[in-house]
């Protein structure tokens, strides 16, 4: 029974692990505050440094996405999107800030036929195909 149970959108994970290279004095002030009860471990410290960062530069942040006319948050493209940007002779460019998925169905000749650009500050969830098809255009 449950052989025939599928997904009909597969769940998008919601982080990209990263790596960074720290000093050990750095490192080791991360660790004291975290022995110190001030976070729960490295990644919480890194996370909330980030979110300050994002928030002091916060304003600036606004202006770019007006500015740019960026996607803010999730961007999905599907095969019926495309195929219908196809179908109107349009060609995309897409800005994304956030992730920019485009669904599994879409075929690297869709892409190269709709997509004149496609430029995402974050992460890109797509077929290899397809990202080979685009090579030239990514940003």
């Amino acid at each position: 029974m449950a052989d025939n149970v599928h997904d009909l959108r597969p769940k998008v994970p919601d982080s990209e692990k990263i790596t960074i290279n720290l000093g050990f004095v750095d490192l080791g002030h991360i660790d004291l505050l975290v022995q110190e009860g001030f976070y729960s471990n490295r990644t919480d410290f890194i996370r909330t440094a980030i979110r300050n960062q994002i928030e002091r530069h916060g304003e600036a942040v606004r202006q770019a996405v007006t500015r740019k006319s960026v996607d803010l948050g999730l961007r999905h493209l599907s095969r019926q999107e495309l195929e219908a940007a196809r179908d109107a002779g349009e060609m995309l460019d897409i800005r994304v800030l956030g992730l920019a998925s485009i669904a599994p169905d879409v075929t690297p000749e869709l892409a190269r036929a709709t997509i004149a650009s496609l430029t995402v500050l974050g992460g890109l969830h797509a077929s290899a195909a397809v990202k080979a098809a685009l090579t030239g255009r990514l940003r």
